[in-house]
């Protein structure tokens, strides 16, 4: 696909009256982002804040209402691209909508540049105790959660706390009432020691290791790792397998199984099924199975041993 086709999608997400609305029309009213582009609006909810083109200082600014999530579709997409010639799109999403069904509806040139998480501080708990599938569908791939309506008091640990138990990688920005903002610059160490010649999970670390790898997949190649697996295998594969855990990102309706492909030379192969410890070299590298650069596992030594206290790895 050629550079020049790319339409560039700027996607904020968060729930109902979070501050998306305002913030999209402040950056709509900035001369420095309305710099003459033509630019789509998806507006995917509508709260009590509406827009006001009035105050948008260029005229090729196109808003249109999507009221469903199938409305957002490759053809009705390219359709819009067709008729109004826009180069950017800025995407209001709805907080109840899953974000695979944007996804698999985006054309092809479509891609996400910026995605961006609201959150009203004063709403959070109650979302992310009732809804928390819908919380870590949105924390999973955003780049910043800005938590607005804040209290100076607020107990920042308990929000880091629950956005790193889905994403290391995105910024917290906290936003107070009186407008001022503070970003988040809570020291978050891994629960293992990523430099050891032998890096050893811990029965208990497995998820978050996990999730590490899969972000910064390049910092381990080479490494050297000793952590507890259940096996799956193909019978006709002699010297080859998979090891990983059970995960639960969220609640049980997510629980997944998130394992590493594993080559292994020693006549004392593991059985599918079985319980191991696996000591292994970490290669970087692409492999037919992944279709893809992947993690793959050297493994060095592979141990019977029983099942861990919790079958399922959680990441608190």
């Amino acid at each position: 696909m050629n550079s020049e086709n790319q339409i560039p999608i700027y996607l904020f997400t968060g729930f109902l009256e979070a501050g998306k609305t305002k913030f999209i029309q402040e950056t709509l009213e900035d001369p420095r982002f309305s710099n003459g582009e033509i630019t789509l609006v998806l507006v995917c909810e509508e709260g009590i804040e509406e827009y006001n083109p009035k105050k948008f200082p260029q005229k090729g600014i196109h808003i249109r209402i999507i009221d469903s999530p199938e409305k957002l579709n490759t053809e009705f997409l390219k359709n819009l691209e067709n008729q109004l010639g826009f180069s950017r799109v800025i995407i209001e999403y709805n907080g109840m909508w899953m974000l695979d069904e944007l996804y698999k509806g985006l054309p092809e040139n479509w891609q996400v540049y910026q995605e961006m998480l609201f959150v009203d501080e004063t709403t959070f708990s109650m979302y992310n105790a009732n809804m928390r599938s819908l919380v870590v569908d949105k924390l999973t791939s955003c780049e910043l959660v800005v938590f607005n309506r804040c209290p100076k008091d607020i107990d920042k640990m308990q929000l880091h706390k629950i956005v790193r138990a889905t994403s290391r990688r995105c910024d917290i920005a906290y936003e107070y009432i009186d407008g001022s903002v503070d970003y988040d610059d809570i020291e978050d160490p891994l629960p293992f020691d990523i430099n050891a010649p032998i890096i050893e999970i811990g029965d208990e670390d497995y998820a978050v290791w996990y999730r590490d790898t899969t972000e910064k997949l390049e910092e381990y190649n080479n490494k050297t790792v000793k952590f507890k697996a259940f096996i799956k295998r193909d019978p006709k594969e002699k010297k080859l397998f998979v090891a990983g855990r059970q995960v639960m990102t969220c609640c049980i309706e997510d629980i997944k199984f998130a394992g590493y492909l594993c080559e292994y030379e020693g006549e004392d192969q593991p059985s599918d099924g079985e319980w191991v410890v696996i000591t292994a070299k970490i290669s970087v590298k692409y492999h037919k199975v992944y279709k893809r650069k992947g993690p793959v596992l050297n493994v060095i030594s592979c141990e019977k041993s029983t099942p861990p206290t919790d079958v399922v790895a959680t990441f608190y």
